[in-house]
């Protein structure tokens, strides 16, 4: 399969210009354009400030694969349906939540899942007045539906922005609950990126380290601290 033709960096001066209630980034005097051609503009100065500075750490040619924030905001607003898409991915992963779904052997495991999943479930039900139930193995569990209420009352004063955040990280962890925290910032990143890998660190441990199966952990937790820093920026000034 032929790569994708490099794309030479075409702009010297790279700065951020406030554009009604956004901020504008520039290249060259020029706003920067997304891949549907409009105006690439953040919320946030910190937000425009953090992605002007992807577009200025670019060489000689522009590699998309280092510029993530970037990415991010062009997700937002591909076309008009991702919000829509957004909540309904989150809502189908509370469905179905990683966090639900427990060990019943081996007895470390069952301990490990306890330690560190059951502060997530304990913080989702004091910040939206909704317990969560567990189960063993992988059968089905349906949650009431006010759980799905209480998040959807959330996301729908939610920013496209942050919704794109969400999106990712509740794919990247399989876990809306744990995506959810992250948004609200009330655990670490990195901890919450830990709980969302505890089976497969506990079978590393267990089993011995794939590379590949790394390689892939290491790409998913720059992607997830990526959006963690992304929803930071949207709240700064």
């Amino acid at each position: 399969m032929d790569e994708p033709q490099k794309i030479k960096r075409f702009y010297k001066v790279v700065s951020v210009e406030a554009v009604d209630d956004r901020f504008g980034v520039l290249l060259d005097g020029r706003a920067a354009k997304t891949p549907s051609r409009t105006a690439l503009t953040a919320p946030t100065h910190a937000l425009a400030a953090a992605i002007a500075e992807e577009w200025d750490a670019q060489e000689k040619f522009i590699d998309r694969h280092s510029m993530k924030l970037t990415a991010l905001l062009f997700a937002a607003y591909a076309d008009d349906d991702v919000a829509e898409r957004a909540v309904g991915n989150v809502l189908q992963y509370l469905g179905t939540d990683l966090l639900y779904y427990r060990a019943s052997s081996p007895e470390s495991l069952v301990a490990r899942q306890t330690e560190i999943w059951d502060p997530y479930l304990d913080w989702f039900e004091k910040e939206f007045g909704v317990g969560l139930k567990m189960t063993e193995g992988v059968g089905a569990i349906e949650q009431s539906p006010e759980c799905a209420a209480a998040v959807e009352r959330i996301l729908a004063d939610a920013s496209p922005e942050a919704l794109t955040g969400l999106s990712t990280a509740t794919a990247i962890t399989g876990s809306a609950v744990l995506a959810l925290a992250q948004f609200k910032a009330t655990f670490g990143d990195e901890e919450i990126f830990a709980a969302a890998r505890l089976d497969e660190q506990f079978q590393a441990e267990k089993w011995g380290v794939d590379a590949e199966a790394k390689a892939r952990e290491n790409a998913m937790r720059e992607e997830f601290l990526t959006v963690g820093r992304f929803f930071r920026l949207l709240e700064a000034e």
